[in-house]
């Protein structure tokens, strides 16, 4: 791997001078080289990237700056950063330990809940934190540099609020903000053990039993959220049978219009037998019957639907999210995405229970399944690889609270995720074939870094924090004893 340079220009005026810098001709700008840099189009040669200090993109050209100004030459082709969109952080804690399956056992999604149940119970704040520092440092390793925390861990190992109400919450932006990536909160309503049940024992964590106690909840959420920056907030029902039905509804008939939300639906066969017992509607059939479904929805998994659910749910505008290394670990059964797609359907990724985090894996498990079950290898026409990023990063973003445009724009965030350009196999595949090769042959290792506002977060595999975040992580690890 060629080492990073900078490639230092000699300044025409002194850096002492009074006065001020044209920003828009290069001054005061930190200025990135890359052979080559992914939009919706396709891929942009030689590109030259100025970002402010706040990371904001104000040059973007094949152009150099028209002032002599230091440039840092990165020998790396530029991808838009990545959108995890489904993250339960806690969950990190308990990743490889429920994989050892007793001869004659039965083992599927319930019986793993139980475990990640004793996990949840067992984590304190300051552990809380920790472990979502460290998972969220991977995040970013592997190209991720957003995240949305599907956050569900409310109150203390006794079930009672803390204090500050979004306690928890507020330990996961400050994860976030020490592994230097991009926050969307959504505290989850959870008020049910099952459909029309009162709520386990086990879940008291997680617990708010009216509407109104949610929303003191979600207040206090908001309130930590104006209070730092790169981080958003969205709303949430954990599922259709772990909230009441007519309280699903008067929750997002509460909610803003400008935020997005997200709600688990569909999972497993189970939770579809008992819904159709208790109401006489599939999940995602009372979803769309009874919620103004549209772009702000994103149900995560949806993997059980019939042909009247799929249809109508590509028309509605609403995102999918699917968690393909999470759905294949708990058996969960796979998403009609073949279908889903040649009917307009929107979808995004992300990770749930952490059990695997590469996106490029993650995107070629949803493909592979495709192709198993169809027994064809055009899961997507034309180039797979284009169409899989660009639907990620624009609907993952959608999913985040976000609207662009583009990969890249002037005046937005640069967050970039790096690939090492001189590698074997990409420093000899054409321009045509260069994604192809990326997405469905590439690993982190070829990851040269990522870069979030502007700077690096992860360069040459070293995270900037990365020693203090994984010694406060392996003492949260040695506290917990669950490993």
């Amino acid at each position: 791997m060629k080492e990073l340079s900078s490639e230092l220009n000699p300044s025409p005026r002194p850096r002492s001078s009074d006065t001020p810098l044209p920003v828009e001709r290069g001054w005061g700008l930190k200025f990135y080289h890359f052979p080559a840099l992914l939009q919706k189009e396709g891929w942009l040669s030689s590109i030259y990237i100025g970002v402010d200090d706040a990371g904001l993109i104000k040059h973007l050209s094949s152009e150099a700056p028209a002032e002599a100004v230091a440039v840092e030459s990165v020998q790396g082709f530029a991808l838009p950063g990545f959108q995890n969109a489904h993250s339960h952080a806690f969950q990190y804690a308990m990743a490889g330990l429920a994989e050892n399956h007793p001869i004659g056992s039965q083992d599927d999604f319930w019986t793993w809940r139980e475990a990640m149940y004793q996990c949840a119970l067992s984590i304190d704040p300051d552990q809380a934190e920790a472990i979502a520092a460290m998972l969220y440092a991977e995040m970013v390793r592997v190209g991720y540099t957003h995240v949305a925390e599907f956050h569900y861990l409310h109150h203390d190992k006794n079930g009672k609020p803390y204090n500050n109400l979004a306690e928890m919450g507020e330990r996961m932006i400050a994860a976030a903000h020490k592994a230097g990536i991009k926050i969307t909160l959504i505290p989850v309503f959870y008020q049910k053990g099952g459909f029309g049940l009162a709520p386990q024992e086990r879940q008291r964590r997680f617990i708010s039993d009216s509407v109104e106690n949610y929303f003191k909840l979600f207040e206090a959420s908001e309130t930590i959220v104006k209070n730092h920056s790169h981080t958003s907030l969205g709303l949430s029902v954990h599922s259709l049978r772990a909230v009441d039905l007519k309280d699903i509804v008067a929750t997002i008939n509460q909610a803003s219009k400008n935020i997005p939300i997200h709600l688990h639906v569909a999972e497993q066969k189970k939770e579809i037998a008992d819904c159709l017992a208790y109401c006489n509607k599939r999940p995602m059939q009372w979803v769309l019957e009874n919620l103004e479904v549209n772009e702000r929805y994103n149900l995560v998994h949806s993997t059980h639907l019939d042909d009247s659910e799929l249809k109508p749910l590509a028309k509605s505008g609403a995102s999918v999210i699917l968690c393909s290394s999470t759905e294949g670990n708990l058996g969960d059964g796979i998403f009609r995405m073949r279908e889903y797609v040649k009917l307009g359907g929107r979808w995004c990724i992300g990770t749930d229970s952490h059990i695997g985090l590469n996106p490029m894996e993650e995107f070629r498990m949803i493909d592979y399944r495709q192709r198993l079950v169809s027994n064809q290898r055009n899961t997507f026409d034309g180039d797979a690889a284009a169409y899989m990023i660009n639907e990620e990063v624009t609907s993952g973003r959608k999913a985040m609270g976000l609207q662009t445009e583009n990969h890249f724009e002037i005046g937005k965030s640069f967050d970039a995720v790096i690939y090492n350009s001189q590698t074997h196999m990409l420093a000899e595949t054409s321009e045509k074939n260069r994604l192809a090769t990326l997405l469905f042959t590439s690993d982190s290792s070829r990851i040269i870094g990522t870069i979030v506002n502007g700077k690096w977060v992860v360069k040459n595999q070293h995270h900037r924090e990365g020693h203090s975040i994984k010694i406060a992580f392996s003492k949260a690890m040695q506290q917990l004893k669950n490993r």
